[in-house]
């Protein structure tokens, strides 16, 4: 909570009145909400990221990179809300975020796109967003969730699950997940014995669970829900009722108030959850660690990464573009990452000024790896997976 605080507090500073000269660029996150504690320190990647471009010549002729905040909640409506604050109130060029992909959905179909305002988000990760007729507005850093249910899937049969039953949250990146996990881990021979849709933020789901279990023999629970909506509940409800005693799952689920309310014991050997993660081999990656880790965050903390990357890449755009305008920075988003171009890491916002200055083609390598944005916005990516370790905490390890 205290991390919370800070990113809050932070992002408070950063509504500071700009000046006419500064670059506003919408900072669209969940600060509130069932994940609040995950997009603390995604806001602070974010925050780092503009720090080192601020520092070190800002944008174009010496422009600042102002922040502007705004809660989506991790709800589409609240995901249009804030969409609409920060372009039509704000009056920002570009956006960082939103957090979730219903949020994010939300604000690029009702507002983003219509105006014209290109955006990025750090964890907005639902399949469905690949497929948006989005007028080569919308990007992400973080994968999409067509790789991590198929990754996750892979990973559950290699431990040897064979039959699983499954639940998910009715909202798009939990029911899009959980659509490619049963369909990959069925193709490769597994078996889902119940699958079942739930709303959040119920107090029990012992009815639920009840029915999953009922649904034939299972070696354990697919659960697709945040942490803070029902993920927690359904499995408390799963152990009480000794229905399910091990599950999997993806990173609405990573936090470590699921070990704190549990159980390290309850959980350890019986829980494996996927997240997006980085290469710690990369001299990218452990740049940004080493920064990251002064400013007294965890450089592992989920999307925090991508946050970095997401505003760096805008950054590159808009200075690739020459300027604020927000057609000509969408455009630039696709040229940053040309292979021939003289290569750019973390913190080398000089030499990406420099280089672009001198007409030169510039190709980003980015905290989370290749970053290069295919036709429909979307990225490779790395998967973890996490698993409780001796001392109670979450450990992550490289799938490769």
């Amino acid at each position: 909570m205290k991390k919370l605080l800070t990113a809050v507090a932070a992002s408070a500073l950063m509504t500071a009145p700009a000046l006419a000269d500064d670059i506003k660029i919408g900072s669209v996150a969940g600060i509130t909400g069932p994940i609040a504690e995950l997009v603390a320190p995604i806001m602070d990647g974010r925050a780092l990221a503009a720090e080192h471009i601020n520092g070190a010549g800002g944008l174009l002729d010496g422009s600042q990179m102002v922040m502007v905040p705004a809660d989506s909640q991790c709800d589409p409506k609240a995901g249009v809300d804030a969409g609409n604050k920060v372009v039509n109130v704000d009056q920002v060029v570009a956006i960082i975020g939103a957090s979730c992909s219903g949020a994010t959905n939300g604000m690029v179909q009702s507002v983003t796109i219509p105006a014209g305002i290109p955006s990025i988000s750090d964890s907005a990760t639902a399949p469905s967003i690949s497929d948006l007729d989005d007028k080569g507005l919308v990007f992400r850093t973080a994968p999409s969730d067509a790789y991590q249910g198929a990754a996750l899937a892979q990973y559950a049969y290699d431990q040897g699950f064979r039959s699983l039953a499954m639940t998910y949250a009715n909202d798009d990146y939990n029911a899009g997940i959980a659509t490619v996990f049963a369909q990959v881990f069925e193709q490769i021979g597994g078996m889902i014995t119940a699958n079942q849709v739930h709303e959040p933020n119920k107090a029990s789901y012992r009815a639920e669970v009840a029915t999953m279990a009922g649904g034939g023999e299972a070696d354990g629970l697919a659960l697709f829900a945040y942490y803070g909506g029902s993920g927690i509940t359904i499995i408390k409800n799963s152990l009480e009722t000794g229905s399910f005693g091990k599950f999997v799952g993806a990173d609405g689920m990573f936090d470590q108030s699921v070990i704190d309310q549990i159980g390290a014991d309850t959980l350890r050997g019986n829980i494996w959850l996927t997240q997006s993660a980085s290469d710690p081999d990369s001299a990218s990656y452990k740049s940004f660690a080493e920064a990251y880790a002064a400013t007294g965050n965890d450089p592992q903390a989920p999307y925090a990464a991508h946050g970095y990357d997401a505003t760096f890449m805008m950054a590159m755009a808009i200075e690739k573009a020459g300027s604020s305008d927000s057609a000509a920075i969408a455009k630039a988003l696709m040229e940053i990452n040309d292979p021939s171009g003289v290569e750019i890491g973390v913190g080398q916002w000089a030499e990406a000024k420099a280089a672009i200055a001198e007409g030169k083609a510039v190709n980003y390598t980015g905290a989370t790896g290749s970053v290069d944005f295919d036709a429909n916005g979307d990225v490779p990516g790395f998967y973890g997976v996490n698993t409780v370790s001796a001392d109670g905490t979450w450990e992550t390890t490289l799938l490769k």
